[in-house]
C-alpha cells in the first residue's frame, strides 16, 4: 500500500509545508487506499498513454496514474500546493505539474507539446463546484481526447448520466450525451477523502464520440434550444421555451407541431433528435 494513502503522512506532509484546507477551491483529497487504483485503472491509462490530470492536490491519485502510464501532466490552480507536490511525487520522473486555472488554460496546446505522441485521457477529481463548467469546457472545445475519468458528487454523476428522454435528465444530460457517451463507474463515500465531504461522490467515464448522435444545422442554437427547455423544469416545455428563447407562446406550438410534439410536453421527455427537430422547426426550417 502506498504511503500517499497514510492519513497520518499526508498530514504531516501538508503540516510541514503550512498548508491549510480552502473551502473556496472545494479541497477535499482522496486517500482511501482502494479508489486511487481503482480510478487510474479505469481512466485508461497504460505504458501507451498520456494522461492530463486536473487537480492533483496531495498527488495520492496522481502517483497511481504515473505508475501506469508513460508521462502524467498535473494541472493544479492552488500554488501552495506546489512544494507538496514535489516532495510527494519526488520519486516519479514522468510526472510534470502545471500551476494553472483549468477553466482558462490552452488544453488544445498543452496537449500539442506534451503529447504529440498520441491522444491522452483526462482524468480528476473535481472540485464540486466547477463539476458543470469544466466538463462542458472539455467538451465544447473537442479535444483530441480519448476519454475524460472524473469523480464528483453522486447527484451530478446521476444527473450527467442520465439518458436524454429519462425524468433524471437536465440540461447537461443533453449536452454530454451529444459530446460522448456517459458511464457510471462507481461510488466512492465520504470516509475516502480529507476532510470529509457530506455528500457522496461518484466516479464517471465519458467515452468521447467520433460525431455527435444527432445531425443538427447550428450547434449554437441547438443547445440554446436544450438550456431554455429545462429553464423551468416545473413547466410545459411550451411555456419553458417561450420564457427561455424569449418568443410568442404561438410561435413555440407552431414549431412544437412541425416537430411533431405535444405543447403539453416536458423537457425530460425528449430525445436528443426530438431536441434537434424542435431546433429545425424554430430556426432552420422555412
Amino acid at each position: 500500500m502506498s504511503k500517499l494513502t497514510d492519513i497520518n503522512y499526508i498530514k504531516g506532509v501538508l503540516s510541514r509545508h503550512g498548508f491549510t484546507f480552502s473551502k473556496a477551491l472545494g479541497q477535499n483529497f482522496l486517500v482511501n487506499p482502494t479508489v486511487c487504483p481503482k480510478m487510474a485503472e479505469m481512466c485508461g491509462a497504460d505504458e501507451k498513454t498520456g494522461v492530463i490530470e486536473i487537480g492533483p492536490g496531495a498527488g495520492v491519485l496522481t502517483n497511481e496514474l504515473a505508475q501506469r502510464s508513460y508521462k502524467v501532466v498535473a494541472v493544479e490552480l492552488d500554488k501552495r500546493l506546489l512544494p507538496v507536490l514535489a516532495e510527494t511525487l519526488s520519486e516519479h520522473r514522468n510526472v510534470t505539474v502545471i500551476n494553472d486555472d483549468a477553466l482558462k488554460l490552452d488544453f488544445h496546446k498543452l496537449i500539442r507539446e506534451e503529447f504529440p505522441e498520441g491522444d491522452p485521457v483526462i482524468c480528476a477529481n473535481l472540485p464540486y463546484y466547477i463539476t458543470s463548467p469544466i466538463l462542458m469546457r472539455l467538451l465544447e472545445e473537442r479535444l483530441p481526447v480519448r476519454a475524460i475519468t472524473v469523480m464528483v458528487q453522486k447527484e451530478a454523476a446521476d444527473r450527467i448520466c442520465a439518458a436524454p428522454g429519462t425524468r433524471a435528465s437536465g440540461a447537461i444530460s443533453a449536452a454530454v450525451h451529444y459530446y460522448c457517451e456517459p458511464e457510471m463507474l462507481f461510488r466512492v463515500s465520504p470516509g475516502s477523502f480529507i476532510p470529509a465531504p457530506k455528500v457522496e461522490s461518484a466516479v464517471i467515464r465519458l467515452n468521447i464520440l467520433k460525431e455527435p448522435p444527432v445531425r443538427t444545422a447550428d450547434e449554437k442554437l441547438f443547445f440554446k434550444v436544450v438550456r431554455a427547455s429545462f429553464l423551468q423544469r416545473r413547466k410545459t416545455l411550451s411555456n419553458s421555451l417561450s420564457a427561455g428563447l424569449s418568443k410568442p407562446k404561438a410561435e413555440i406550438n407552431e414549431a412544437l407541431a412541425k416537430a411533431g410534439i405535444p405543447a403539453n410536453a416536458r423537457a425530460e421527455e425528449m430525445t436528443m433528435q426530438q431536441f434537434a427537430d424542435i431546433t429545425a422547426a424554430l430556426y432552420c426550417e422555412p
